[in-house]
């Protein structure tokens, strides 16, 4: 029998101005739920997680806790006005967590507590609020987007400290493979409504298709028209998977291509015997050296970047990242070396200052200097059609800036600078704040842009989906240079770092990427894949059916009252069905893919 819930609220409803935000949710939260919480920009989530931790009082509903339950929250945003030290900090209140807790798990993070709040970085802030909420030992811990301003080693702590914990936890995040490595359910916010699925992130994008997808064939069987964004109903699963697909293909053969241009050591070739190549470099770096003081920060580094390149800088903070960058751009001079910037280059720089943007400011003032026409890189689109193009409603044409969430905000950002003209963009932390959809619409725009991309980003799924190279920084002055992403770059490391075994002597060749996914390689059908293409429709269908019984089990509203058990074994069978059917779709596409090709 499932454990019972640590808290629980039913019929949860809460007013936002005129409307309701969201109306009779249920929630249950068990001893061990892993949770991730998902939902668009505005949907209510941060909201959600302050009437689960008691902060903010609901309109309707009832909220039971297990007594003795102990909730901790890490704000996304947390207050440090009034603290002199990021200890003072830490400590303060009637709840603070034992001193020696919090400077134990502080020395693992790596930040110094006596650092003076008023003073301390973004990153040395998050820090500082894990180390209070950690030591705090809760039994229920809420994250609001824990892994912002974190670099890659704190997040891989966290990681393993979370994948430790013994109690409960709710996370919204953008990191999808943060919520992919520790969520074992999901809850979805969307349009005021909340569903559960206990499946863990990886599976929440098809599940969400699935919904839609669902949403939209009853609403044909109705003759109606149902409220959904039309960017979701024109992209089912075969549509928006084929598309990715398409992108992720193209994102290989440009790593392909890049692996071919990289020495065997991973320095790139600067000498090109090829004219037209040569005339495509935007940026030369030819054995560039920084250093500040007695430390190197850049050593002996060389690159070539051409038109067109994805290049992603990753590393601890501190290990230079925006050193590089800066030597890149031009914005610094090297110590040793030369850095050469074609003289076409004209670079945006996006680092997510939305703080700049006024907030007595209309939508239309910032995008089109309050007309009804925006250049978006040369062509006039109507300001409310480019609004829609980042999942905007156009009526918000005329809403004040102040109005917006940070989310929105950050999106509205990106759109500004996206419509400037450039062949050279530079992205400092691109994904903080972005719900997943927006982060799903930035990486298909950087595919679209016709320039050089130079990001910086923790976020290892980005990195991987968006980047063709990338530049990884140790803090000692070394840059590993590979073709691909975050994930390739991890692999190699690891693997220069391992103990080493006896090989086979072979010829040195450069670095090439992973190889790419099943789809990309075309080919005549064996039987057995001819058998799957042909039987695996029928086999689909079986499961929709097995589904729709299932779930007209569930729709009994006493079941779960009534009978826990066989409620827990139908939702058990519910999610094997449920992923088979996804394993025999993605099968099929696969093959279509390949029949197509």
């Amino acid at each position: 029998m499932a454990a019972a819930p640590i808290l629980s609220w039913e019929g949860l409803s809460l007013q936002q101005g005129s409307g309701w935000l969201f109306r009779d949710l249920d929630l249950h939260i068990a001893p061990r739920d892993r949770l991730a919480l998902i939902g668009r920009n505005g949907a209510g989530k941060t909201t959600l997680l302050r009437l689960i931790s008691g902060a903010v009082e609901a309109d309707k509903g009832k909220r039971a806790i297990q007594p003795g339950t102990r909730i901790v929250t890490l704000e996304q945003d947390p207050f440090f006005t009034g603290h002199d030290t990021l200890l003072d900090f830490a400590l303060h209140g009637p709840d603070a967590p034992p001193r020696h807790e919090v400077e134990a798990i502080a020395g693992q993070l790596g930040i110094d507590m006596t650092r003076k709040a008023d003073s301390a970085s973004g990153g040395e802030r998050r820090r500082a609020a894990l180390a209070r909420a950690l030591a705090s030992e809760p039994d229920l811990l809420l994250l609001d987007e824990p892994t912002n301003h974190l670099d890659l080693a704190a997040i891989d702590w966290l990681e393993g400290w979370l994948s430790r914990y013994n109690g409960a936890f709710v996370v919204i995040s953008h990191d999808r493979t943060f919520l992919e490595r520790l969520t074992k359910a999901t809850i979805w916010l969307d349009r005021g409504s909340l569903r559960r699925k206990e499946i863990g992130f990886g599976g929440y994008e098809a599940w969400m298709e699935q919904v839609y997808a669902e949403e939209a064939r009853a609403a044909d069987k109705l003759d109606a028209k149902l409220k959904i964004e039309a960017h979701w109903l024109e992209r089912g699963v075969t549509a928006r998977r084929k598309r990715n697909q398409g992108r992720l293909e193209k994102l290989w053969e440009m790593r392909a291509q890049r692996a071919a241009m990289l020495s065997p050591q991973g320095t790139a070739k600067l000498a090109l015997g090829n004219d037209d190549a040569k005339s495509k470099a935007v940026i030369v770096a030819d054995k560039v050296s920084k250093r500040f003081g007695e430390r190197p920060i850049i050593k002996d580094f060389s690159l070539r970047i051409t038109r067109g390149d994805r290049i992603g800088l990753v590393g601890a903070n501190g290990a230079g990242k925006t050193t590089l960058l800066k030597l890149l751009t031009g914005e610094l001079a090297p110590d040793e070396g030369t850095v050469t910037l074609a003289k076409t280059l004209t670079g945006v720089m996006i680092d997510q200052q939305r703080s700049l943007l006024s907030p007595e400011k209309r939508v239309r003032d910032v995008l089109a200097e309050g007309g009804d026409w925006v250049d978006v890189r040369g062509v006039r689109k109507h300001v409310q059609g480019y609004l829609k193009d980042f999942l905007f409603d156009p009526g918000l044409v005329d809403a004040r800036v102040g109005t917006l969430s940070g989310g929105e905000r950050s999106r509205l950002l990106l759109a500004r600078e996206f419509a400037r003209l450039s062949n050279l963009l530079v992205l400092d932390e691109p994904t903080n704040d972005l719900d997943l959809e927006t982060l799903d619409l930035l990486q298909e725009v950087i595919a679209d842009y016709d320039g050089t991309v130079l990001i910086v980003s923790h976020d290892r799924d980005f990195l991987d989906r968006t980047v063709t190279v990338t530049l990884g920084l140790d803090g000692s002055g070394r840059v590993d240079i590979v073709a691909g992403g975050y994930a390739e770059w991890e692999r190699q490391r690891k693997a220069r770092t391992a103990p080493a075994r006896p090989t086979p002597k072979a010829a040195a060749t450069p670095a090439a990427p992973s190889a790419p996914p099943p789809a990309a390689r075309k080919g005549k059908l064996s039987y057995k894949d001819q058998r799957d293409y042909d039987t695996l429709p029928e086999r689909i269908a079986e499961f929709d059916a097995a589904i729709a019984r299932g779930e007209a089990q569930l729709a009994d509203p006493d079941l779960y009252a009534r009978d826990p058990a066989k409620f827990a074994a139908i939702m058990a069978a519910l999610d094997k069905v449920r992923a088979d059917k996804e394993a025999a779709e993605e099968r099929w596409l696969d093959l279509a893919e390949q029949v197509e090709g």
